[in-house]
């Protein structure tokens, strides 16, 4: 069967204004554009134009191969969540449209992924030069093909996004810790907690924080030009579901409304002194304060949550570092601190204060096991991410009972964050070693009634420096 890749985009320049959309169709193992279409569709709204593009990149796609698989890529939230039966669809031009998009390949052939706008670009040049060209001439539509258009993708580029990391199949272990091992040797130093070295397929988005604060206001808007976030269902407990897997059918294929979600703000706690060393430093250490970078990126932090405004409870881990964070948090909020001991950091016994580096010259055996399975504690009675998941689990269920609907600031540490965003995305236990979370960085996963969570991450930090 014959895979294919959509990315798609369409805009209005007024909403309502002149607009176009772009579509290309791109090979996802060479990243090669296949089929482009572009069209100037006069005046209409940025969802309409949006919807169009999707249509106009599934028809050129059953051009190609009508029993081709098709990972449909958008900017839109909007459209991908929509189409994905997550989200209903209540205004009246998206009905129609979405009903032809659904019509043009059998459901099960078609999955959806939001991608930020900057990989995106593709469909989105396409789509302004058919802006520009109906600005120029009026009623404009047409056919592109590859070889006249000013908008081919850099192939390195393309190749890069289509193509997925060599971590052997699902579920190997195994084989996705030797890509960590290649990861984290080829970091400089070592790593604070499991690895702060890194590869990318697991970082869903970055980016700065949105101008309009919108941010975990509310985990089912969908802003335009709001931060970088991506949405990806998997249910909350064990049974996960696979990331990518088509929405439940049933009725229409429209999600039911569920309500208002329980929302988890997760921050890691500012720098200290061994941050910006890369040392292992775990709830088994030295429990060390925030450095003056730390509670610089502590207040800064503070300062953006509460122009929000959205935090209604701050929960911290007990240890110190965690604690001034939230403290300096709570604070700019008006609101108390509760300690959780659930939230604590991994102890990793004897590696405790240790670049990876030195754990890797003095502890290779030990080193070596711990990456390859989860059930494996650091030397010296230490604690594994597998008793970690478990814990974290049962601090993440009982914080859901206590607060229903709300949003919580949870600050913590490196390996509670990742365990809790694996958890939500149903990602393999090896994905830890896959995730990089700067200091003061925050992320978000939102609980809904039915047991699936919308996760959102926003990693840069460099707006706290």
């Amino acid at each position: 069967m014959a895979r294919f890749v959509v990315e798609a985009d369409g805009g209005s320049r007024g909403n309502p204004g002149p607009a176009g959309y772009g579509a290309v169709v791109l090979d996802p193992a060479t990243g090669e554009t296949l089929a482009e279409r572009a069209e100037y569709i006069g005046v209409a709204t940025n969802n309409v134009a949006e919807y169009k593009g999707l249509i106009a990149g599934l028809r050129a796609a059953r051009e190609l191969a009508a029993d081709a698989a098709v990972l449909v890529r958008m900017d839109s939230k909007l459209v991908v969540e929509q189409m994905s039966g997550r989200w209903k669809i209540k205004h009246p031009d998206m009905k129609p449209l979405a009903a032809e998009a659904a019509k043009i390949l059998p459901r099960a052939q078609v999955t959806y992924e939001w991608i930020p706008r900057e990989r995106n670009k593709h469909a989105d040049r396409l789509a302004n030069e058919a802006m520009d060209a109906g600005k120029r001439g009026g009623q404009w539509g047409g056919q592109w093909e590859p070889s006249s258009s000013s908008a081919a993708l850099d192939h390195g580029a393309a190749r890069a996004l289509a193509t997925p990391p060599a971590a052997g199949p699902a579920g190997d272990a195994a084989a996705g810790a030797a890509a960590v091992r290649a990861a984290l040797a080829s970091a400089s130093g070592g790593g604070t907690g499991p690895g702060a070295a890194v590869t990318a397929p697991l970082r869903a988005a970055s980016g700065a924080p949105a101008a309009d604060g919108t941010l975990f206001a509310d985990p089912t808007a969908a802003p335009a030009g709001g931060p970088l976030l991506v949405d990806v269902p998997g249910q909350a407990g064990a049974a996960a579901t696979a990331v990518g897997a088509p929405a439940p059918a049933g009725g229409s294929g429209w999600g039911p409304d569920m309500g208002t979600p329980a929302t988890f703000v997760l921050l890691r706690h500012g720098e200290t002194a061994l941050t910006p060393q890369k040392r292992f430093s775990g709830s088994g250490g030295s429990d060390p304060e925030l450095s003056e970078a730390g509670r610089r990126q502590a207040a800064a932090v503070a300062g953006a949550l509460a122009a929000r405004g959205t935090v209604q409870a701050v929960i911290s881990s007990p240890l110190r570092r965690c604690r001034e964070t939230a403290q300096a948090v709570a604070d700019r909020l008006g609101l108390q601190v509760t300690v959780e001991e659930g939230l604590r950091e991994v102890d990793f016994g004897a590696w405790e204060g240790l670049t990876f580096a030195e754990v890797r010259e003095r502890f290779p055996d030990d080193l070596q096991t711990w990456l390859d399975s989860p059930r494996a504690a650091p030397t010296g009675g230490g604690e594994s991410f597998t008793a970690a998941t478990r814990r974290i689990s049962a601090t993440r269920d009982r914080l859901l009972a206590a607060h229903a609907g709300r949003t919580v600031l949870l600050v913590t540490h490196v390996t509670p964050v990742k365990i809790l965003v694996r958890l939500a995305l149903g990602a393999p236990p090896e994905s830890l070693f896959r995730m990089e979370l700067s200091a003061a960085s925050l992320s978000a996963v939102a609980y809904y009634a039915d047991g699936n969570a919308s996760v959102r991450l926003l990693n840069d930090t460099s707006h706290l420096r």
